[in-house]
């Protein structure tokens, strides 16, 4: 059992990990961190402490003044080596998160490259353990726009009515977070039997110009939320690009989307779902009073859709205390899509029999289900 802290806990990449290592609960505890421990000692220590690993994620990315970014990261970085050395920690594995712009001249990358040495120092020093993780761009669902990467930027931009620019289009070398946390998680069980000192350039998964990246984000746009279509999805970067395109979404805003009803004297005809992809349609009946769900998914395109009785769904990003209610009525067909990351279920709130048909994007497997259980 690995006892894994992360510094930079609340940030994007921090936020991801910390959630991905609590689903492993038979292999790792997660020691909770705050970024105001760096300013107590005594705070930083315990935490230092309590450790067996440390993944160093903390840093600034963007300022406007550049020499704020090397100053702030440099004294991060001397802040938990001068606390590894006051606790005397000597078998705490560090694993620091770099970045591929060491290679350029900015502050940025240089500051990586300078906190990345220092650590190696420390490790020398002490004969201790320590990985370098030298990252491509990372994108994934809940980046922070105008800050974290330029897909955060265009998602929140397409899905908030705003027209995303093209300042330099370039190929982006990217590993999506999730990709970037499984690795993580397999650097910290793979600890060393001694002493190591390691640092490597972490594989990107996909390479794409930023152009590219645009046009496939205003499809999506296009065709799925304005016209409520699954998008085809031809491989495992599309997915991940979609699922971080519906995660900028106003959710409460946009849903439950009502369905058209065409009627008739033979009664009446509903589209409730058109995909360009495959997928699982079913659909159940829930009795009065009844919730069912309680679980999230972190890769699963998913849809509800209420055609009889009355219903409400709820939703909670995993780490957060809001939820969102939606009410639907088969009265008046209606859908929501679950976003990854949320919890979510559906409650017969009627008198009657609840029919809900679902879609989902793949068959379900056993052995990889995707369904992790916890109350909205």
């Amino acid at each position: 059992m690995f006892k894994v802290g992360i510094t930079g806990q609340a940030g994007f990449i921090g936020t991801h990990l910390y959630n991905y290592l609590n689903l492993k609960k038979d292999e790792i505890i997660t020691v909770p961190f705050e970024d105001a421990y760096f300013a107590d000692e005594d705070k930083l220590n315990e935490f230092v402490n309590e450790c067996d690993v440390i993944v160093h994620l903390a840093a600034m990315n963007r300022h406007n003044d550049p020499n704020v970014i090397y100053d702030t990261n440099i004294e991060l970085c001397a802040k938990l080596v001068r606390s590894l050395e006051l606790t005397g920690k000597k078998k705490v594995h560090v694993l620091f998160s770099s970045s591929i712009q060491e290679e350029k001249d900015n502050l940025y990358g240089v500051s990586k490259r300078e906190c990345r040495i220092r650590f190696e120092e420390w490790a020398k020093r002490t004969g201790s353990y320590f990985t370098g993780l030298i990252i491509p761009n990372v994108f994934g669902p809940f980046g922070r726009p105008f800050y974290n990467s330029v897909i955060a930027t265009f998602c929140y931009q397409l899905t908030h009515g705003q027209k995303p620019e093209i300042h330099i289009d370039a190929s982006l070398q990217l590993i999506y977070v999730m990709e970037l946390a499984e690795l993580i998680y397999r650097d910290i069980i793979a600890k060393p039997a001694g002493p190591s000192i390691h640092s490597y350039k972490v594989p990107c998964t996909s390479e794409v110009m930023v152009s590219e990246i645009l046009g496939v984000l205003q499809g999506y746009r296009d065709t799925y939320l304005q016209k409520h279509t699954f998008p085809s999805l031809k491989n495992k970067f599309e997915q991940n690009l979609f699922n971080t395109f519906r995660s900028y979404i106003d959710h409460s805003a946009h849903y439950p989307v009502k369905l058209i009803m065409n009627t008739d004297q033979r009664g009446c005809f509903v589209e409730t779902i058109k995909t360009g992809m495959g997928g699982q349609f079913s659909f159940s009946t829930t009795l009065p009073g009844i919730t069912r769900g309680n679980h999230f998914h972190i890769r699963k395109i998913e849809r509800f859709a209420v055609i009889k009785g009355k219903a409400v769904i709820e939703l909670r990003q995993v780490g957060t205390n809001k939820i969102l209610k939606f009410e639907l009525d088969g009265e008046i067909p209606s859908f929501v899509d679950m976003p990854v990351w949320f919890t979510h279920n559906i409650t017969n709130t009627g008198e009657e029999q609840l029919i809900t048909l679902f879609w989902i994007n793949e068959f379900f497997d056993p052995d990889d289900p995707d369904t992790f259980f916890e109350k909205v």
